[in-house]
């Protein structure tokens, strides 16, 4: 990439993020909102917008947006609004989508993250709720697009970005973090790849030092946070080209081909589209109270940051440690119980982020498929604080057989003979076999070089078996060479 060419400008880029809301029903109906059921099972006339049915609002959907409108610092507002929005597609049974137009639940909040280090915050425009369309599928039939109807109806939240993302990055970042926000508060599963979260980026490119904004392209419903990056990178390289030979650039929509790296346009839009919005006739507002928001708040679960602070003042963990220990749901879950299960912060932190993240990685697991209840791991950390065996041997004997069998830990070290010997007796005559064994090198080591009590230490407990406790042993083999 020619540093006189592209390093004279800078991309602008602004995401819409839409999410389905893990409701059991669907916006606007009692009809199921389950994933994956058989095509056309989940749906009704209220769905398929038949004749005469009337909309009911979701009230759970509107629980959801008032967690995400609390956890992303919004505006919730009082009087909520619903409208028509007019378009035809073929899996759109009504002909238009129920949506929030000019009153959005959530305004004015921003997403705080960090990337490459920095600490980064995106201010959003809205967020506002809305009905989720039919899924079209293409590549059954090589004939006929088929359409399936039980996704139309299932609620969604738009999060929509100011244009204040400047790099693929950043984008993956931000989404990340919207990703963690909706899983903490539990108002969905985030899976881009089932489509549940999708995005759209809205990419423009402009000179550095200015602020007047280019036309932009739209790249529609990517569904992995890597293709926002890559198409963001193409469509920075792609209008700088353009604008570099002297070209017009277009507002337009495209789309990205996941195979290819590329975007290819599909329809220009110099105009906005006119969705003809117009209130939704047979909905009243939704008034959202103090009151009620309050009840949202108090009932929230404390989210990554939240945690990340605590596991850092309360627990004493390294930064890094309580960054990856809080930045999954799942994980942070799974170590808070065992911190309730043991008073060890430091070596559950441990055991989570090496035995248990090895044994996930090699088994190709997630943390929420994993096998061992924290109890067992919290029996193996006081197994090893109370120096009945050492962390060697607990994690590469004890902890893969615990694994295997659902065994307790102790009772896999007993049936093993793993539990370690605080015998002073036996270590004491294990000791005194060492320095008769090696006489030249107590010699040395009376003489300076102390690097030797490793050697010591090391051959009493391959003469146990490693079963003698190393910090005992560690204590009677320098009481007894010093003296």
């Amino acid at each position: 990439m020619s540093d006189t060419k592209y390093d004279k400008y800078e991309v602008i880029v602004g995401l819409e993020v839409h999410a389905q809301l893990s409701t059991q029903s669907k916006m606007y109906c009692g009809d199921s909102a389950a994933f994956g059921a058989s095509p056309n099972t989940q749906v009704s006339p209220l769905s398929l917008g038949h004749p005469g049915t009337l909309p009911v609002v979701n009230e759970s959907a509107i629980e959801y947006a008032v967690r995400i409108g609390l956890a992303t610092h919004s505006q919730i507002r009082y009087e909520n609004q619903f409208a028509r929005k007019n378009y035809f597609y073929a899996d759109l049974p009504k002909g238009y989508q129920i949506t929030q137009d000019k009153t959005p639940i959530c305004t004015h909040g921003y997403i705080a993250f960090e990337v490459n280090g920095e600490k980064k915050k995106v201010q959003l425009t809205r967020i506002h709720l809305e009905e989720d369309a039919g899924k079209s599928i293409h590549d059954i039939d090589p004939y006929f697009t088929l359409v399936d109807l039980n996704r139309a109806g299932t609620p969604l939240i738009e999060i929509v970005s100011e244009p204040d993302i400047r790099s693929g990055d950043e984008a993956m970042a931000y989404l990340h973090e919207v990703r963690k926000l909706v899983r903490y508060l539990d108002i969905c599963d985030g899976n881009m790849e089932e489509g549940s979260m999708r995005c759209d980026a809205n990419i423009s490119v402009r000179l550095k030092g200015t602020t007047a904004y280019n036309p932009r392209s739209e790249v529609k419903n990517m569904n992995s946070m890597r293709n926002v990056k890559r198409a963001i990178e193409f469509e920075f390289i792609r209008q700088v080209d353009a604008l570099e030979a002297g070209e017009k650039l277009v507002q337009e929509t495209r789309g990205f081909d996941a195979i290819k790296g590329i975007t290819l346009s599909q329809r220009s839009k110099e105009h906005a589209h006119d969705y003809r919005y117009f209130p939704e006739p047979d909905l009243p507002p939704v008034y959202v109270t103090d009151e009620y928001v309050a009840q949202v708040k108090a009932a929230m679960p404390k989210l990554s940051a939240e945690l990340k602070e605590e596991y850092m003042n309360r627990y004493g963990l390294p930064e890094y440690d309580a960054r990856l220990l809080s930045d999954d749901k799942f994980t942070s879950s799974y170590y808070n119980s065992l911190l309730a299960a043991t008073g060890n912060a430091k070596a559950a932190a441990n055991w989570m982020l090496g035995p248990v993240k090895n044994y996930l990685n090699e088994q190709g697991l997630e943390i929420q498929h994993f096998p061992l209840t924290p109890d067992k791991i919290a029996e193996l950390i006081k197994m090893i604080d109370e120096g009945k065996t050492n962390f060697s041997v607990a994690s590469t004997k004890i902890f893969p057989e615990v694994a295997a069998s659902g065994k307790m830990p102790m009772t896999v070290a007993e049936e093993m003979n793993l539990l370690q010997s605080s015998d002073e007796g036996l270590i004491q005559q294990l000791i005194a076999d060492v320095i008769a064994k090696y006489p030249e090198k107590v010699a040395e080591y009376k003489a300076g070089k102390k690097g030797l009590l490793g050697l010591f230490v090391g051959e009493v407990m391959k003469a146990s078996k490693g079963k003698a406790d190393p910090k005992l042993t560690n204590k009677l083999m320098m009481e007894k060479l010093e003296a």
